[in-house]
């Protein structure tokens, strides 16, 4: 009997306790809940200027937090920043408040702020920009950015008139959009001038026992260049050492088969060794200049280049690389590379002023002086987060002027910003292929994307 109330007693007393526990939490999480309530009133949240008491809110899709907390985080930062709305979901975040210098602006990809108040741009990842899938109608408030590094086969769309002066801001590889991307495949001037990988050209005499004067290294075959009609006719009349998939001779080692492996330093010593490299682009572009260009010459091999029609501006030196467009047939150009071989005097002109450490390009030198973002640098903002913060701040300027009473300022893009004419073939032979690639599906589907253009300006609720 007394261990019956003994243990009735020791009952009671546990449901006491955890009584009085949960009394406790209740009350912290009430407090807590004012904190956080005003911590955001006191942000100066109207401006967008805030001094934030804590870490901007970064969610991510695959990371899990308090939900009531976070839910209502996002509720009133939505409420009180502009929002920019990812239409592309790029960034696979929910909702983020991004600090861009004096600006605040909240950044989500989420989908149901389509018709928010606070909504004042879009945010468009040019390879997945779809016409039949837009925020439409379109409102007078809402900005649309263009966001577009890659080439223009990935969406054809973007490089006519009327698709592209749809958009106010634009990020593209050309030096005339607003934020360019022209150097987005060059860490820096320390990359070209550094020797690491350079092999004397002693050396590279006496491996042209075993190596072609020429190396090309490509696996994505028959784009819109043409480019391996160019490199096939070509190897009609010098040696070139083909790796990759597309006309392949050579084989690389196993351990250098995979794509990841086109950054590796056994890859580069491996080109390192060849006195030319054939740098063909994918496309023909103003301006769309990738690291088929800047590899070789991080690596000391002079780049025999085909490409950017403008590709002359941004040489680190005038003699730093062969230009394809400056020969009228691949038999002429393989006599000049032929002659360079043979003659060291004339080869050492073109790699002169990486021994001497001189970039001459003033051009290039202030693009990657004056860019906002980084290549591989953890210390600087990527071009994404460079892009968001742009639109961000631009948002911001026509806010405070419409608070003064004043005329907005309106941007918009124009042809320049992408720039790429419709894909021609190369006919050097009769012996080419009468079927490809660049006839059966890159030129109609340059001309489909033309059509697509113009009659998306058709619609009046697209305009």
């Amino acid at each position: 009997m007394v261990r019956i109330q003994r243990r009735k007693l020791l009952a009671s007393c546990l449901c006491i306790t955890a009584t009085v526990f949960l009394l406790v939490t209740l009350q912290v999480v009430v407090e807590l809940g004012k904190f956080e309530r005003k911590k955001f009133k006191n942000s100066n949240l109207n401006d967008g200027h805030a001094q934030m008491e804590e870490e901007p809110i970064h969610l991510h899709p695959f990371l899990k937090r308090e939900g009531l907390t976070l839910n209502r985080k996002k509720t009133l930062a939505a409420d009180s920043y502009p929002i920019m709305l990812w239409w592309s979901p790029l960034t696979g975040e929910t909702g983020r408040l991004g600090q861009c210098g004096a600006d605040t602006c909240f950044f989500t990809i989420n989908r149901t702020y389509l018709h928010h108040h606070r909504t004042k741009a879009f945010l468009f990842y040019g390879t997945d920009f779809n016409i039949d899938s837009l925020p439409l109608p379109r409102k007078a408030h809402h900005d649309w950015a263009l966001f577009h590094e890659e080439s223009p086969k990935n969406n054809y769309k973007l490089f006519h008139q009327p698709v592209i002066t749809l958009f106010n801001y634009t990020a593209t590889f050309s030096r005339h959009s607003h934020l360019p991307l022209t150097t987005q495949y060059l860490e820096g001037t320390e990359v070209l001038k550094s020797l690491r990988y350079l092999v004397p050209l002693q050396s590279k005499n006496h491996l042209r026992k075993s190596l072609a004067p020429l190396v090309y290294v490509q696996s994505d075959c028959d784009p819109p260049s043409d480019r391996d009609s160019y490199v096939r006719e070509l190897m009609t009349y010098i040696e070139v050492d083909s790796y990759g998939e597309c006309l392949r001779n050579k084989a690389l080692p196993q351990q250098l088969n995979g794509p990841a492996s086109m950054d590796a330093g056994d890859f580069y010593r491996i080109l390192a060794q060849y006195k030319f490299i054939l740098a063909f682009e994918n496309a023909v572009c103003d301006d769309y200049v990738t690291e088929k260009f800047w590899r070789p010459l991080k690596l000391g091999v002079v780049p025999v280049y085909y490409g950017s029609p403008s590709i002359a501006d941004w040489l680190p030196s005038n003699r730093s690389a062969i230009l394809v467009s400056e020969f009228s047939h691949p038999r002429e150009l393989a006599s000049y590379i032929r002659q360079l071989d043979h003659d060291d005097r004339l080869y050492q002109a073109y790699i002169e002023w990486k021994l001497k450490g001189e970039i001459s390009n003033q051009r290039l030198l202030t693009a990657l002086r004056e860019r906002k973002w980084g290549v591989q640098d953890i210390k600087q903002d990527n071009y994404i987060d460079a892009f968001e913060c742009m639109v961000c701040t631009k948002v911001w300027d026509n806010i405070r002027l419409q608070e003064k009473g004043l005329p907005l300022k309106r941007w918009k893009a124009d042809i320049t910003h992408l720039s790429c004419p419709e894909p021609t073939a190369f006919a050097f032979s009769p012996l080419a292929p009468r079927r490809s690639s660049l006839r059966e599906m890159w030129i109609p589907s340059f001309q489909q994307s033309k059509k697509e253009a113009q009659a998306l300006r058709k619609s009046p609720k697209r305009k």
